[in-house]
């Protein structure tokens, strides 16, 4: 079992004790295929539920300041997690998530960019739509509560609380795929998935 997988069964079982979480909509992921997953974002708790939610590994861009710490940064780097500049266009990034959405992988991207101080959603970043638009694959919209009670912001400390995620079905963009370097498509793409979050939000049990 690699460093993932361990992680993974470890995220699963801290959602289970601290937040007696619970999954909908797991029947919507693909088995197969590459994919971007785009949860909403409330707390440094979201990564490891986010893909402790699926039976697939996440490879998650993070923002390049968690990698300064040596050790961090080989946890992050040992599973699958890689580095991206926040606010710029790292190139580099963009590569190493479309080869690996193209080699049939699931990449996890916050469209918001950053948590949300309130829990309330966010604008979206262009960074997702940019993507969705260079590998042209469908994109897994996620909702997530509780994470913000079970990790608060400030707090290094858990608490109990109650983790709940909802997944969608997979949003198709084939009809804006043409349109590349559109900025009108990027932002049309992030408005969408928002929407498919809000909605997914609002529906969780």
């Amino acid at each position: 079992m690699n460093l993932y997988w361990i992680g993974w069964s470890l995220s699963r079982a801290i959602a289970w004790f601290f937040g007696r979480w619970s999954v909908q909509g797991a029947e919507n992921v693909p088995k197969a295929g590459g994919f971007i997953l785009a949860p909403n974002h409330i707390s440094y708790l979201d990564p490891p539920v986010a893909a402790g939610s699926i039976f697939r590994q996440v490879y998650f861009m993070a923002k390049e300041e968690l990698f300064k710490s040596r050790v961090l940064g080989f946890i992050l780097r040992a599973s699958g997690t890689f580095p991206v500049r926040r606010g710029t266009a790292d190139r580099v990034a963009i590569r190493k998530a479309i080869g690996l959405l193209k080699a049939g992988e699931v990449v996890g991207i916050f469209p918001e960019g950053t948590r949300s101080e309130n829990g309330n959603l966010q604008e979206p970043e262009q960074g997702l739509g940019l993507l969705v638009l260079k590998a042209k694959v469908p994109v897994l919209p996620m909702a997530i509560t509780g994470t913000d009670h079970v990790l608060r912001r400030g707090s290094p400390a858990l608490h109990f609380g109650k983790i709940k995620v909802n997944i969608g079905k997979p949003l198709d963009f084939s009809d804006l795929y043409e349109r590349e370097s559109d900025r009108a498509a990027i932002a049309e793409i992030g408005r969408r998935t928002m929407a498919a979050i809000a909605e997914l939000r609002d529906r969780i049990l």
